[in-house]
């Protein structure tokens, strides 16, 4: 499978930010992506650092564009993995959409691991995350989420192909140190779980986590530059679980059975 990933600079306006994401919707169709990926609020912009308070957000014209979203899906013959803020009846969820070129509807995956800001903004999910597509199992978690092993230990219980983790992790100041934590929490999360990631950030002011592909032995196998927009592209295929990977296999089957 043909995988993507599209960096931008989010913001807080809505229109602008549907347009930039429809236009890497079709630059990645000419390179056969099959599932593309975006930033955490990618649509709508994450609160405070993008757009203001996520009760203030026009939920009609989010609706719009999800229905578009599916449009676009079906016409690319294209998995869509979106962020957005999502209100359902009287709660607000930082989510994750995933639009299916077949026309069924997938639930979303609302970011479960809340501090801070998002304690302020929305309401803790429950689902968990992972999806048929293509004869692969794929998760799906949010930024803060790969700070905690448990979330990505979930997904090898369910041997999971392949991880798609998006964030909105930004800094006001370039720091390098930052990104590179951040970047070493996902190649240890594909190695303990034996798991391929594919990562998407926002890029703006200063991008501090990466848009990158994580191979199951931590090996960053490709990367888009820092701060800059632009569609990574990746030939995905299962991989052979060689010696090292089989001993980790053993160990981790052997630990959740205790």
């Amino acid at each position: 499978m043909i995988i993507g990933a599209y960096q931008f600079e989010g913001s807080g306006n809505i229109s602008n930010n549907f347009e930039a994401m429809r236009n890497a919707i079709i630059q990645a169709s000419s390179q056969n992506v099959r599932l593309l990926a975006f930033h955490e609020c990618a649509l709508t912009g994450y609160p405070p650092l993008k757009t203001g308070n996520a009760k203030e957000i026009d939920y009609s014209l989010v609706a719009d564009c999800m229905s578009n979203f599916q449009r676009l899906s079906e016409q690319y013959d294209m998995f869509l993995v979106v962020g957005s803020t999502t209100k359902r009846e009287n709660s607000i969820y930082n989510s994750m959409h995933v639009f299916s070129p077949y026309g069924e509807k997938l639930n979303s995956y609302d970011k479960r691991a809340l501090w801070g800001w998002d304690c302020e903004d929305f309401t803790e999910g429950h689902n968990n995350g992972i999806y048929e597509i293509d004869g692969l199992k794929i998760g799906v978690r949010i930024c803060f989420e790969v700070r905690f092993p448990e979330y990505f230990r979930e997904l090898y219980k369910e041997h999971a192909d392949l991880c798609v983790v998006s964030f909105c992790d930004v800094m006001d100041s370039d720091c390098i140190d930052r990104y590179e934590l951040i970047k070493s929490h996902l190649r240890t999360r594909a190695v303990e779980n034996v798991m391929t990631i594919l990562s998407v950030n926002d890029i703006s002011p200063f991008q501090t986590a990466p848009t990158a592909v994580i191979d199951i032995d931590g090996n960053v196998v490709k990367e888009l530059e820092r701060n800059i927009n632009g569609l990574l592209v990746y030939d995905f295929n299962i991989p052979q679980k060689h010696f090292g990977a089989q001993g980790r296999i053993v160990v981790s089957d052997k630990l959740l059975s205790n």
